[in-house]
């Protein structure tokens, strides 16, 4: 008796579009997801809080409430608009990679840099680690605590995703790209002093996709509160938005028993770290396996 592969590659077809079919992804998260509106801009937009001051129902990090003071300023300096080279896509196939253990030895670098989108989380890197994650970002999402990354370890063209939490998320956003005084008040970690990064390629998060995140996969309440969405599981959110075809690696934990395995397949963090978080792993773990029993996303690693 053979035993099953750990790793399922993707199945590529010599007309990669054929496999990719328009609308698919979005169509099967809607069975968990419902309303689940396309109309919805990926970023903020300036125009959409200058001009016409956009009225918000909550509270960050699941609206902007009280906080557009500091969005506008933000704002101001950043671009909202998706790049012309997503937008001419016929259908987006795209790959979400975690940071998780999973990923080491999986040899799925090749793999993952085929896709037209690969979205990568928080401060993982590439550099040193391109035959099991690729090299290819498409998009990082992250928030300023975890913005601890090297620029070789973007793409030149890579767009950095800002997911606010707290207001002073924006206002980091703007002391730090127009050089002014820090100020590091309302940071669970202090965030970088000096932050590299082209004011082109920075995008602000729609806080809907947080909340459609809480409240459609966690049926968490739509108001601040300690427990919150992973960067990841917004990010699959945000493909579930974005893409056609959604694809996941790297993503689950250890086993609890599991005490000497590392949560990451780049440093040595046990799981009990974890458990300050504010996430509720176990539910996100639920979450995921609806999506991946409707197929609304498919699982390149194991779960």
């Amino acid at each position: 008796m053979t035993s099953s592969p750990r790793f399922l590659l993707p199945i590529r077809e010599e007309q990669p579009d054929k496999a990719c079919v328009q609308g698919e992804a979005g169509r099967k998260a809607a069975e968990i997801i419902g309303n689940y509106s396309q109309d919805e801009p990926v970023f903020l937009r300036l125009k959409d809080y200058f001009w016409s001051k956009k009225p918000s129902m909550y509270q960050l990090p699941y609206g902007t409430k009280g906080s557009e003071n500091l969005l506008l300023q933000a704002l101001a300096l950043i671009n909202s608009a998706l790049p012309e080279s997503l937008q001419s896509l016929k259908c987006h196939r795209c790959v979400v990679v975690g940071s998780g253990n999973r990923l080491i030895d999986s040899h799925l670098g090749d793999a993952i840099d085929e896709y037209d989108v690969v979205l990568r989380l928080n401060n993982a890197p590439v550099y040193g680690y391109e035959r099991d994650v690729g090299s290819k970002t498409t998009m990082r999402l992250f928030y300023p605590e975890s913005a601890f990354f090297h620029p070789r370890e973007n793409n030149a063209d890579t767009l950095l995703v800002l997911v606010p939490f707290k207001a002073a998320d924006f206002q980091w956003v703007t002391i730090t790209l127009a050089d002014k005084k820090r100020v590091y008040r309302g940071f669970w970690k202090r965030p970088p002093i000096i932050w590299k990064s082209n004011p082109e390629y920075v995008r602000i998060l729609n806080p809907f996709f947080m909340s459609m995140t809480a409240t459609r996969l966690l049926g968490l309440p739509n108001k601040p509160s300690q427990k919150k969405p992973t960067t990841g599981l917004v990010a699959i959110t945000l493909a579930l938005h974005l893409c056609d075809m959604v694809h996941i690696a790297g993503f689950g934990y250890p086993d609890t028993s599991n005490k000497n395995q590392s949560i990451h397949y780049y440093e040595k963090v046990m799981l009990k770290a974890m458990r300050p978080s504010g996430h509720n792993i176990s539910q996100e773990a639920l979450a995921i396996k609806r999506l991946l029993d409707i197929k609304a996303i498919k699982n390149l690693t194991y779960f």
